[in-house]
């Protein structure tokens, strides 16, 4: 028999890529998607769930509506629950930094505390973020020093803090996964790879900030996914997992290979501009532990990762061509 699932954040490109993988690959009874906002265009969306009787999107703001959000649980009794629900984008937090330690540390320990009294909760996966470790020269790993650069990382680290707490003196039934940086069809354009394809087919060059030296590693979602549909199935409780690639991969040449894929020169794609406050050096994960104890690693690599940026781009071009590359800060 099939589990039933909820996915938080399901609105964005990275939850509705976890949804498609559980419905397609998992064993899956019911499948909630939540997000806070009503579903995005089909270039965003890309039909996730359509014509599925397992699937149903529901808008409700874990912030403001989070009595709504605890009814439909209540109602429908998801055993899994997967949160991506968060402000995200550290470069941005140092302005309204309060909203979000509203969302990514207020408004999830009152959710996870309202879990907690519900019998038939029987895991909860929180999706963290690699960006809590701070730069480093060597992989992090999960029971490395937490070094937050950002308020966003600091938004992001308080949670995760207050979840171990919860399993260590309440039993509640918890991972965190701490991804590298995700991206997958349907990401928002203010993203390095999508903008930067938008702007090749614009013919327009991407900023590239401090000359793009900051080393960061990069996972597709439904590699992600794949991790995330791992350990809700065998996962210890309790154990925070890294899921990211074995190396990471400089800004600078990572706009190098789109611009290759696309048959352009680097030069060609993007200008230098100053660096981001903040800025890490380098974000770097261990991810031997989840290897060990469910048997993942990634299969996708960059090159096909971002051949398949730029074939959904192209597809969709007319609807994306005009939507906003910069990041905006909604409620």
């Amino acid at each position: 028999m099939g589990k039933r699932y909820a996915v938080i954040g399901a609105g964005g490109s990275f939850g509705q890529t976890t949804c498609d993988y559980i419905l397609k690959k998992a064993s899956c009874d019911r499948m909630l998607a939540v997000g806070r906002n009503i579903q995005k265009p089909e270039a965003f969306s890309l039909n996730v769930g359509k014509n599925d009787d397992r699937y149903s999107y529901y808008a409700y703001h874990i912030t403001h509506e989070l009595d709504l959000l605890l009814e439909l649980f209540d109602r429908e009794k998801p055993q899994i629950i997967i949160n991506y629900a968060a402000q995200g984008e550290g470069a941005v937090s140092w302005k309204h930094s309060w909203r979000f330690f509203e969302t990514n540390s207020m408004a999830l320990a009152k959710l996870a505390e309202e879990l907690g009294k519900r019998d038939y909760l029987e895991r909860f996966i929180q999706i963290g973020t690699s960006e809590l470790y701070g730069s480093v020269m060597s992989p992090s790993k999960e029971g490395d020093p937490i070094r937050p650069s950002s308020p966003y990382a600091a938004s992001k680290a308080a949670f995760d803090l207050y979840l171990e707490s919860m399993y260590k003196f309440c039993n509640f039934p918890m991972n965190i996964i701490r991804p590298s940086n995700s991206y997958c069809p349907g990401q928002l354009l203010h993203r390095i790879i999508p903008k930067t394809i938008v702007s090749v087919l614009k013919g327009e060059k991407v900023p590239l900030h401090g000359g793009g030296n900051a080393k960061k590693s990069y996972i597709h979602a439904r590699d992600l996914a794949r991790a995330i549909s791992l350990v809700a199935e065998k996962g210890p409780l309790g154990t925070i997992y890294n899921v990211g690639p074995q190396e990471p991969t400089a800004i600078k040449d990572l706009v190098a290979l789109v611009a290759d894929v696309m048959g352009k020169k680097f030069e060609e794609v993007c200008d230098i501009v100053g660096d981001r406050l903040g800025q890490d050096g380098c974000y770097w994960l261990d991810s031997s532990a989840i290897k060990k104890d469910v048997g993942w690693e990634p299969i996708i690599t960059l090159r096909e990762g971002i051949e398949e940026m730029v074939d959904w781009v192209k597809e969709y071009q007319d609807q994306l061509v005009d939507w906003p590359t910069e990041y905006r800060l909604r409620a």
